[in-house]
């Protein structure tokens, strides 16, 4: 079963194009990870918003060819949506694109969430999918009255193993 992002509803009137910077790193392993984008922002309600950016391209065939075949295949691009519904309590980011994988995590502070992703085949066919756990250890949302930085903090679990903590922040310029 693969995923799909919603239409926005018709109560999500209110939205905002602004720059946004999302960085993802590891605190404890080489990993780092950031884009700058435009973004749309919806407020849903009071405290609830949605954010809808698309990622500049990235070349999937640096993350499953060796060097070798990479040095010898055509490049490929692949925008992808990233789809972030957030609140002071709980954030939901969505990766979906066209490439050959996508995600979906749940954060939900001082709580176990799901960390999903579905790898597809050359034809863009879900080909599996594997889904890992996560503990929120912190989780802070500044607004004024819109939101201007989201960070998360969390661990990343399989079964009885820790796969890394990580930071993921959220800038979002007025």
């Amino acid at each position: 079963m693969g995923i799909s992002l919603a239409i926005v509803p018709s109560f999500m009137q209110t939205h905002h194009r602004r720059p946004v910077c999302l960085l993802l790193t590891s605190t404890d392993l080489p990993v780092w990870s950031g884009i700058e984008t435009v973004g749309t922002l919806y407020q849903k309600d009071q405290e609830q918003f949605h954010l809808l950016m698309t990622e500049p391209p990235v070349r999937d065939r640096d993350l499953f060819m060796s060097s070798q075949d990479v040095a010898t295949a055509p490049p490929i691009t692949t925008p992808r949506l990233l789809w972030l519904d957030f609140s002071p309590y709980q954030v939901i980011l969505t990766m979906q694109g066209q490439g050959r994988f996508s995600y979906r995590h749940v954060w939900r502070r001082g709580l176990y969430g799901l960390s999903r992703y579905w790898l597809h085949d050359e034809s863009g066919l879900q080909n599996g999918q594997f889904q890992l756990r996560n503990f929120t250890r912190n989780l802070k949302l500044e607004t004024h009255p819109l939101p201007t930085f989201l960070r998360v903090e969390y661990e990343l679990w399989t079964a009885k193993m820790q796969l890394g903590q990580y930071v993921l922040n959220l800038e979002i310029r007025h």
